[in-house]
């Protein structure tokens, strides 16, 4: 029988992976990913708050409400006041929801594409065809997210006295807020549904878990996608349903990657 932990089998799978990666580009990847996301950024704010009533993106958000209260299931307004007195552990949370929605994701398409380049392309169409699909999800369903229920601003219904969210990032502070003019008037205050912030946690653990093999490693990446909801909850972004439809998102992200893979290998390359 094989030794497949032998140095030279192990020198063998990365002769296999560095094989079966070429093609790949650095600078493509980069430049692919980036003008991606410029245009579903545009495309995501486009057709956001801007163009759609707040009577809309409110009875929306009643819908969700509603079907939460028919599961029994409406945990949103608790979990929130349960952790609202403690200032430095709401800080910490804002943090979280700012940054390692960017930044893990970044880890994981660069780590992959390091030292994985024969799972690269799956995972970072899938990582595309996710995003892109969130598009759809914005459009047909503007949500009002729980932390504008109870705002009195352009954006928000001011209905404090029936849903008493708080908007954690503007109370006691984060990266950004986005109540602030600046970020009102760029960013769409109603593509709540699908989350991308647990849809991308999601696809985090999805991508590095064949490719992490420490024990410490699979508990922290498992560990992501449930703390990525609760900071979702706990800062009032999201309700609980949009992270389910972020796994919807996901699922489906990852058929439609592998059709447009398969129909890419099928292309003959003329040399």
């Amino acid at each position: 029988m094989t030794d497949l932990n032998t140095p030279d089998a192990r020198q063998a799978r990365r002769s296999e992976s560095t094989r079966a990666g070429t093609g790949l580009h650095w600078w493509a990847e980069i430049l692919l990913v980036l003008t991606f996301y410029v245009i579903y950024s545009a495309v995501r704010n486009l057709f956001g708050s801007g163009s759609v009533g707040v009577s809309e993106a409110l009875a929306n958000a009643e819908r969700v409400i509603d079907l939460e209260r028919a599961l029994g299931l409406y945990l949103e307004p608790g979990l929130q006041a349960a952790f609202l007195g403690q200032r430095w552990f709401i800080q910490f949370w804002n943090l979280f929801y700012g940054t390692f929605h960017f930044g893990l994701t970044v880890f994981a398409l660069v780590w992959v594409y390091r030292y994985h380049p024969h799972l690269y392309a799956r995972q970072r169409s899938t990582f595309l065809c996710t995003t892109g699909l969130a598009l759809v999800g914005f459009g047909l369903f503007p949500l009002m997210p729980p932390r504008l229920l109870s705002d009195c601003g352009e954006f928000g219904a001011c209905l404090a006295a029936i849903h008493p969210f708080v908007d954690t990032v503007a109370i006691t502070g984060g990266l950004w807020s986005f109540d602030s003019g600046t970020m009102q008037e760029v960013s769409n205050q109603y593509a709540a549904m699908p989350s991308l912030h647990f849809a991308w946690a999601a696809w985090c653990t999805v991508a590095l878990w064949p490719v992490v093999t420490s024990r410490t490693g699979r508990l922290l990446i498992t560990a992501y996608a449930p703390a990525t909801l609760f900071a979702v909850v706990v800062t009032a972004n999201h309700f609980w349903i949009d992270a389910f439809g972020g796994l919807v998102a996901l699922g489906a992200g990852h058929c439609l990657s592998g059709l447009l893979l398969a129909g890419w290998r099928r292309v003959p390359i003329r040399t």
